[in-house]
């Protein structure tokens, strides 16, 4: 018996990182997984694996700040699959990283587009699903920036984005609590993903903030994780273990941001 057997969860970003590794646990655990990503033919290799491997899975391409097309994503899983029972908002992008005399509107709108609306478009959209199923649980990925840590230069959109997801998290879980649906983010520290390898970065040298530990962080693996620590995360909060937890921010870091 698997802790998510027969349970239809729904992931954006599925197709790399943080969203894939928690497909692949969750799938463990007896889940259907509908991979929601913009990379469409990512999410159909990740598909062909979980398939080959034995577990059911779905891609649906899914750009999370168009309405229309998280409306299509969400209602091609529900078709397929009949229900909807867990809902991961994983999707997004650290932007640009500037100065904030620098950093032009457009790039601060396209940070808050993925991160923020998307969040929101994808809760907005599952929830009907998730009422009439008799409740679920939805996990949205926010960031120790933003909601603990304010030092990481030029970062201000994208710690913007990632505050407003967790104040977005606690609305929620208190809406939604009487409908038997939970809602939680976990933020993730220094977490082995290609997410870094698409940030811009612009001038930020001059806002360092030195933090210097000459023993070393005496953090939990120096505060250094992987995507499958987040996933586990993850599966806690999807799973019955989590069924009285409801509007809670879980930092996956090792305590390492406590230090910042």
């Amino acid at each position: 018996m698997g802790m998510l057997d027969g349970r239809v969860a729904f992931i954006t970003g599925a197709a790399s990182g943080i969203g894939a590794g928690t497909a692949r646990r969750f799938a463990e655990e007896g889940a259907l997984v509908a991979l929601a990503d913009v990379q469409q033919e990512g999410g159909e290799r990740l598909r062909d694996e979980l398939v080959a491997a034995g577990a059911q899975a779905l891609a649906v391409r899914c750009e999370v700040s168009d309405a229309a097309s998280v409306e299509e994503a969400i209602t091609a899983t529900v078709a397929a699959f009949g229900r909807l029972d867990i809902v991961f908002a994983n999707a997004g992008i650290n932007g640009v990283w500037a100065p904030i005399e620098e950093l032009q509107p457009d790039e601060w709108d396209r940070t808050q587009a993925i991160n923020l609306r998307g969040t929101y478009l994808t809760i907005h959209y599952a929830v009907p699903h998730l009422k009439r199923g008799g409740g679920g649980s939805i996990i949205i990925t926010s960031s120790v920036n933003g909601t603990r840590t304010f030092s990481t230069p030029g970062a201000s959109a994208y710690s913007t984005s990632k505050a407003g997801q967790v104040a977005l998290m606690k609305m929620v879980a208190l809406e939604l609590g009487r409908h038997h649906i939970r809602c939680n983010a976990v933020c993730p520290g220094m977490i082995h993903t290609n997410i870094e390898e698409r940030t811009e970065q612009r001038h930020t040298e001059a806002l360092a903030i030195e933090v210097e530990l000459p023993q070393g962080s005496p953090a939990v693996d120096a505060g250094v994780g992987d995507i499958f620590e987040v996933a586990d995360t993850c599966l806690f909060l999807a799973s019955d273990l989590g069924r009285h937890v409801s509007g809670v921010a879980i930092y996956v870091d090792g305590g390492a941001s406590l230090l910042r």
